[in-house]
């Protein structure tokens, strides 16, 4: 069998940290496994699905490095959904409804105040038809034997079926919700595995059953539980946080993806500069019930301490020319976006706006600026240079180095000095503490 995942997003809006997380467990189990990871657009909703939702998606999971084998539109296989259906209705699993929605609830409520489960009453065989209103249609649930299945997260899965509404699958105008196509789709597709949120179990009951009138064996199911916030709830941040939105901050995709990848396992979140430990280590067996807490000061974090180790040729097309390897591996350990690299161009070529120098800082630097003269920049110019003022003046530790640096960067703090300063050329360093020393 062949490892088959879907990710299904309808395009009525822009991909969310929530439903991202989706994706990105589906690739991983897909490619984990030698498989393939499907795109399927569900765009049954014509009215709201828009094809600028639909760029966006593909630009965010092209983004964030999940490429797909296949993709498939919901909005062109209307056909094969009609011939199912037709074969549902034939065989009587299928059947026309003509209550209205105000109906419906008045029933609800009845059945709530009797202390009944407000389950869907199924009308007689006999019962008359009105005349001049259009049906919708529900599918027949089997109530002699229980829908069972072992999900590969919340383990036994028990659901009676005569506890349950059969469910609404096509309208009155003729359109189609949500449940009967997925399935048509997951057959026909051949997807072996279904994974998604925790909200979906109760759609998954009624679809097992769907599979089964349709003549096909359901997929692997696993029902992650949900992102919420760090307040410990689902929180509209969540559900409106979007890729362009992270993009703005400087969150790297492979940064983003190692938290996503990890939230809600018992496998630590860790650094990562590519997607392979990902896709090595993700195993279902070891997701939680408990929500998944995101944090994006913990992905502002991680992403920090990933840009530290990532090489100049992942981010070269987002760096100033000037950048080169060598100045990125220098100050790559002080950024927390790559943006920020375009800081340090004024350190690096200038224009350079100094620090004012105190006075008692002075004597040192007018004698760093007379040794810089004899020194070989080439070599080892900061230890050099330090050892030379050092044996000049007597100064050491923070009276020795911190004038320097500021004379040099106008910054207190920064990348290690002696890979930044051969870095700098050697006639704007003396300018730079000439400058600083004064007179």
């Amino acid at each position: 069998m062949t490892v088959t995942t879907r990710f299904a997003p309808s395009p009525t809006g822009h991909l969310h940290v929530g439903n991202v997380r989706t994706a990105l467990h589906n690739w991983l189990w897909a490619r984990k496994h030698g498989g393939r990871f499907l795109l399927r657009i569900d765009d049954t909703d014509v009215e709201r699905s828009k094809e600028d939702y639909v760029a966006g998606i593909r630009a965010d999971l092209a983004w964030l490095g999940l490429d797909i084998d296949a993709e498939e539109r919901q909005s062109a296989r209307f056909a094969l959904y009609e011939a199912e259906f037709e074969k549902l209705k034939a065989a009587g699993r299928v059947y026309a409804c003509y209550e209205t929605p105000d109906e419906l609830e008045v029933r609800r409520k009845i059945l709530m105040s009797r202390g009944l489960p407000p389950v869907y009453e199924r009308k007689p065989a006999d019962a008359p038809v009105p005349e001049g209103v259009a049906p919708h249609w529900r599918f027949r649930l089997d109530h002699d034997a229980p829908i069972e299945w072992t999900d590969l997260i919340r383990g036994p899965q028990h659901f009676e079926p005569t506890t349950m509404s059969d469910p609404v699958v096509r309208r009155a105008d003729g359109s189609w919700l949500y449940l009967l196509p997925s399935v048509i789709d997951d057959i026909a597709m051949g997807i072996s595995h279904v994974v998604r949120g925790e909200d979906h179990v109760s759609n998954t009951a009624a679809q097992v059953q769907m599979f089964a009138a349709l003549g096909a064996s359901p997929p692997a199911f696993a029902h992650e539980a949900l992102l919420v916030g760090t307040e410990g709830k689902l929180s509209k941040r969540l559900g409106s946080l979007g890729m362009a939105s992270l993009r703005e901050q400087g969150i790297e995709p492979i940064a983003l993806a190692a938290l996503l990848a990890r939230l809600g396992t018992s496998d630590p979140v860790e650094p990562v500069t590519d997607l392979a430990p990902l896709v090595a280590s993700i195993d279902f067996a070891r997701f939680g019930r408990a929500p998944a807490r995101f944090d994006e000061a913990e992905l502002a974090l991680l992403n920090q301490k990933i840009l530290h180790h990532i090489d100049h040729a992942a981010v070269a097309d987002r760096l100033p020319a000037a950048i080169d390897e060598a100045r990125w591996k220098a100050i790559r350990p002080n950024l927390t976006t790559v943006a920020e690299a375009a800081d340090w161009l004024a350190v690096f070529d200038g224009p350079f706006v100094p620090t004012e120098t105190e006075a008692a800082d002075r004597p040192v630097l007018r004698a760093a600026a007379k040794a810089a003269l004899d020194i070989d920049w080439s070599a080892d110019p900061w230890h050099a240079l330090t050892a030379a003022v050092k044996e000049a003046t007597g100064a050491k530790g923070r009276a020795l180095f911190l004038p320097l640096r500021r004379a040099l960067t106008g910054r207190d703090h920064g990348p290690d000095m002696a890979e930044l300063l051969p870095l700098i050329a050697k006639e704007a360093a003396i300018a730079r503490l000439t400058s600083a020393g004064g007179s």
